[in-house]
């Protein structure tokens, strides 16, 4: 036997076969033989090979029957709404133009909505093709309704799909390693590659790419938005432990307050991944609020001792508090997530945004924020709308037999970009075809014999819901033709010409599939994400200057600015969002991922990140007015690494390598002790944001970028980019 012949997708595709099939037959076997309703059986049928098959719904067993229970109403909705419409060609085209784009544009709201879209778009499909027949509507909800209720019973006992691994798991198991990382550092153990390394792997695989699609937090509701804050926030915790424990670390004792922080960091972040595992209440964030506000006093406070206000030290303190600041940010994400607190004094408001809008308002608020020609999630939409209403209008023009068998290829063919939508629809054509032979031999040689199509149904079915999500469109169409063929013979009689018309409908469909890829967004996410991208940088440009500008000009000049810098904050937030759904999509294309050659958009969404990180915190760090060489020195930094976001966004090949001014020893010692850590807080900051620019435009993660040294000698380092989005 084949090496792989049991791998794990082969394994769920045959279980989940054998739980769709069984439901499907069940009800339609049931229907058509026992009860005598064909209409209830072909909506029997194809309930569970909708919701089950062609919606690949995430999650386990009970997951899955918990959607399909959901969205019943709904498929019931549709299906009234598509045989009333029925009435005319115009009437049902116009139903589908509306419902294609508000069903599939729901897919904005999480990883279940986007699962189960193809089915209820199916529904529809089904119940708005000739003959206009109302009065056959309880028939085709009694058969939806036990084609729903077989299939969530056999989604919990036959097979049922094991439970995925929790997101909340990886955070806690992650806070875990930060904790152990964080009492290291307390203890004075630094320029340790090896565990640092180690760190940057445990914040990789906290990427949404590394977990199933059923496991993302990736929802629009207040759970699902704090569990990915926190595990965004878990990423920089563990990135800058590995930042910190690469450099020598000073003595436990030459700076007791580091240490005592890093202790009350190590034990937030333990108390957090007990409360993620269920195992330890929800934490409060008070004890560490207030070591972080007791720590800003110190770094604050004039001190004579030279020790105390070196550099170096200094440096060392604005790592350390910047870890604290990441890992309060992960507890209160945590509360918000799990807790359901609402609000939380001492982060700012901007940062838990999502905490205080009620559940309906931020549904909402995900729907507006992609209501743009520029969200890959509106692309979809209206690409798929076009599609359906075009082949609805189609086969009700041409008066085809089986016209919902247009639809059916349309939705199940269609791509996000021409190249893969004509590499499908030419694979699916060749797969029909093929199809169509085997089915036409099936009925010119059993000819009226029902019961042979019975049988051969079974494992037909098996066989096509097994091999096809595997083995690819060719087999999926050929093996479902074959399905659909011996179905319909037992409806009604059918010679070899049943096969012809299924063939002239999935290549009609196909047509129009690879016309709406080639006219709508051919290019897909690709053009897209570059264009998003570049949106983003230029937002964080702006972002990153009107930031710095708050903290080092004069009162009266950032009284004049107003909510300039806010509403800044905001944009990046918003083409943020964008970026990454756009890069989301671009990866199911294929799309090439870090070290695959050309840009590392990875790198310009952690940029992204980073800058509305720091422009949270910064502003909360500062301490006073800056002395005019600090001024000096601070806008002309900002001014190179904007010009350098700018040019960024053009992606140049080999990325962006900007040399920021270094902090000079002798502006931070002429400065006042109260000003002293927040130039120190700005020089990191902007550090770190020109790392994560050398590498935007492509190129090796190991490949270091030119920096300063603090003592103002140039060096290459990378000062550990982190590629940890999702």
């Amino acid at each position: 036997m084949p090496q792989g012949f049991f791998s794990p997708a082969r394994v769920r595709a045959a279980r989940q076969a054998a739980r769709v099939t069984a439901a499907s037959l069940i009800g339609f076997y049931t229907a058509l033989y026992a009860l005598d309703r064909p209409v209830v059986a072909v909506y029997a049928l194809f309930t569970p090979i909708a919701l089950g098959v062609l919606s690949p719904v995430p999650g386990s067993g009970r997951q899955r029957a918990r959607t399909v229970l959901l969205v019943l109403p709904v498929a019931v909705a549709l299906t009234a709404l598509g045989t009333t419409l029925a009435v005319t060609t115009a009437s049902a085209v116009a139903g589908m133009l509306v419902i294609g784009f508000s069903v599939s544009f729901a897919a904005a709201y999480g990883p279940a909505p986007a699962g189960v879209v193809p089915g209820l778009l199916l529904f529809y499909v089904l119940a708005c093709f000739p003959p206009y027949a109302p009065q056959t509507l309880p028939e085709r909800l009694y058969g939806l309704l036990a084609g729903g209720v077989l299939l969530i019973v056999c989604e919990r006992v036959l097979l049922p799909a094991p439970s995925p691994p929790s997101y909340r798991a990886r955070i806690a198991a992650a806070l875990d390693l930060a904790a152990e990382a964080a009492v290291s550092v307390a203890q004075g153990h630094g320029d340790d590659r090896e565990r640092a390394r180690h760190l940057r792997d445990e914040g990789r695989a906290l990427r949404f790419s590394q977990m199933p699609p059923a496991s993302r937090p990736t929802g629009a509701g207040r759970t699902a938005r704090g569990l990915a804050h926190a595990g965004s926030a878990t990423r920089r915790v563990l990135d800058q432990l590995a930042r910190t424990i690469e450099k020598p670390a000073p003595r436990p004792g030459d700076d007791p307050h580091c240490a005592t922080l890093l202790r009350e960091v190590a034990a937030a972040c333990a108390a957090t991944a007990g409360a993620l595992r269920g195992t330890r209440a929800v934490p409060g964030q008070e004890m560490l609020e207030e070591e972080v506000a007791a720590f800003v006093a110190v770094r604050a406070r004039p001190s004579e001792d030279r020790a105390e206000a070196s550099p170096r030290l200094l440096r060392h303190r604005t790592d350390v508090l910047t870890v604290a600041a990441s890992a309060l940010t992960v507890q209160t994400a945590v509360t918000v997530a799990i807790g359901g607190r609402r609000s939380s004094p001492g982060m700012p408001h901007d940062q838990l945004w999502y905490a205080r809008p009620s559940t309906p308002r931020l549904l909402a608020l995900r729907l507006t924020g992609n209501l743009t020609l520029r969200s890959v999630l509106f692309q979809n939409a209206v690409r798929t709308a076009l599609g359906l209403g075009a082949a609805r209008l189609v086969a009700g023009t041409l008066d085809l037999s089986h016209g919902f068998w247009v639809l059916l290829a349309v939705l199940t063919l269609g791509r996000t970009t021409a190249g893969a939508t004509w590499s499908t629809v030419r694979s699916a054509a060749v797969g029909t075809l093929l199809g169509a032979l085997a089915a036409g031999a099936l009925l010119f040689g059993a000819g009226g014999a029902t019961v042979v199509y019975a049988v051969v149904l079974v494992p037909a079915m098996f066989v096509a819901f097994a091999v096809g999500p595997i083995a690819g469109p060719a087999w999926a169409q050929g093996l479902f033709t074959l399905v659909v063929s011996a179905a319909f013979s037992q409806l009604t009689p059918a010679t070899w010409r049943l096969a012809e018309v299924r063939l002239l409908d999935v290549l009609t469909g196909c047509t129009i599939g690879l016309l709406c890829g080639v006219l709508a967004w051919p290019a897909g996410a690709r053009a897209e994400l570059r264009r998003s991208a570049a949106e983003l940088l230029r937002a964080v440009a702006r972002l990153v200057a009107l930031t710095i500008a708050d903290l080092v000009d004069a009162p009266d000049e950032v009284r004049a600015r107003g909510d300039a810098t806010e509403e800044a904050l905001r944009l990046a937030r918003h083409r943020l969002r964008i970026a990454e759904g756009a890069y989301a999509q671009y990866r199911t294309e294929g799309g090439r991922g870090p070290g695959g050659g050309g840009p590392d958009w990875l790198a310009a969404l952690n940029c992204g990140s980073h800058a509305m990180a720091g422009a949270h915190w910064l502003p909360r760090l500062d301490h006073g007015p800056a002395p005019p060489d600090a001024v000096r020195w601070a806008r002309e930094s900002v001014a190179r690494l904007t010009t350098a976001l700018e040019r960024a966004a053009t992606f140049p090949p080999g990325g962006v390598h900007v040399r920021t001014p270094p902090l000079p020893t002798e502006v931070i010692s002429a400065a006042p002790p109260l000003v002293r850590p927040s130039l120190v807080d700005i020089d990191g900051w902007l550090r770190n944001l020109a790392a994560d620019l050398a590498t935007v435009g492509g190129g090796d993660a190991d490949t270091p970028s030119p920096l300063v040294r603090d003592d103002g000698r140039d060096t290459r380092r990378t000062q550990g980019r982190s590629r940890d989005l999702r």
